[in-house]
């Protein structure tokens, strides 16, 4: 892949995109006859709409949800555009599979650019410093975070110390109730990271809420060393951040909300950290906020309800994709040019459908 390190003429592109000419082109793209989505021409007959008649982004609301459990099953090239040469070599990124057999998804190289150089900006504005040492405790394997280790090392000339775990397995263990085991499993990974903490150079930390937690509660000393933490995945409260903050001795905070399927940015935290607002990745990520019982009303800014995210890119489009996670609508007013999202949380934690440790 392409190493590109001044990205900021490319966010600057991105930002200025006109939302419903960005939309009619990776709609046209994708339901092109000739060189379309396998998945969304065969779709097409299914519509109550001709697609090629979609012009603006609100338009969008015609595809209905996104039917999630065909993401499980289909092979993800369908769902590439032809137009993208055959046969197609990279990576398959799988969801989390909290409640049931993951999603999967394949990224591009452009994917993975455009990917990548939010990332590289995002950190930048943090105040993290290049050619800096890393410690990344996240899953890896299918997992899309886990790609973030070759962002920082390529395109932030990071050195990046990793730990693996298995989120699934956390999960399964706490649907049967075998906390002690899920317990003893948390300390494995956390006695891991203390043993490059204690011995090795490094920096910054990227990681999730959960076992940043169970790191402080560890090893504080440890922590209180750190230059900076990166973290996502289970939800931060704002009270955890301020403890995150107090426990790093004054370093660097920041908190991200992203998926398999799209990133944000995290915008300054307002009122003491009681309103932690996120940016999507715009154009090729949006992300509204609805009503719970009507996936298609947006509610005011200010309330809360289901995040309903949209990918655009020009070679996967996921229309009206209905999160697991609640949010508080956020108005980026003149800075942006999209709504965000802000305290974001889980919908609904159960037995069945545990958050664990990512």
């Amino acid at each position: 892949m392409k190493t590109v390190k001044d990205v900021t003429p490319l966010i600057d592109e991105w930002l200025d995109q006109d939302i419903d000419a960005w939309t009619r082109r990776v709609v046209r793209r994708h339901f092109d006859p000739d060189t379309g989505s396998p998945y969304w021409l065969k779709r097409a007959a299914e519509l109550a709409v001709d697609p090629r008649d979609i012009t603006r982004y609100d338009d969008l609301a015609a595809f209905g949800p996104m039917p999630l459990g065909e993401l499980r099953t289909l092979d993800p090239t369908d769902l590439v555009p032809l137009a993208v040469p055959r046969p197609l070599a990279g990576r398959i990124w799988d969801s989390g599979g909290t409640t049931g057999s993951p999603c999967r998804v394949f990224y591009t190289e452009p994917m993975l650019q455009q990917r990548a150089a939010w990332r590289r900006w995002v950190i930048e504005r943090e105040g993290f410093q290049p050619g800096r040492g890393w410690l990344q405790a996240t899953p890896t394997g299918p997992h899309l975070i886990g790609h973030g280790a070759v962002d920082l090392a390529d395109l932030y000339d990071g050195r990046v110390y990793g730990i693996d775990f298995d989120p699934r397995w956390v999960k399964r263990l706490l649907r049967d109730g075998r906390l002690k085991d899920a317990q003893e499993y948390t300390s494995h990974i956390v006695d891991q990271m203390a043993a490059v903490l204690e011995s090795q150079p490094v920096d910054y930390l990227v990681t999730t809420p959960a076992l940043l937690q169970a790191v402080i509660k560890a090893r504080p000393e440890l922590v209180a060393r750190l230059s900076g933490v990166r973290l996502s995945g289970t939800h931060a409260t704002a009270a955890m951040r301020r403890s995150f903050a107090q426990a790093l001795d004054g370093g660097l905070v920041a908190v991200t909300y992203a998926n398999t399927f799209g990133n944000t940015v995290g915008l300054p935290v307002e009122n003491d950290g009681a309103l932690m607002p996120y940016l999507p990745n715009y154009p090729q990520v949006t992300m509204a906020v609805v009503d719970k019982d009507d996936w298609s009303r947006v509610v005011a800014y200010g309330e809360q309800g289901q995040v309903r995210l949209t990918v655009l890119h020009d070679d996967l489009f996921l229309p009206n994709i209905l999160e697991r996670d609640l949010a508080v609508r956020y108005d980026t007013g003149d800075a942006w040019p999209c709504d965000g999202v802000a305290n974001v949380r889980p919908l609904q934690v159960v037995r069945s459908a545990p958050e664990g440790i990512y």
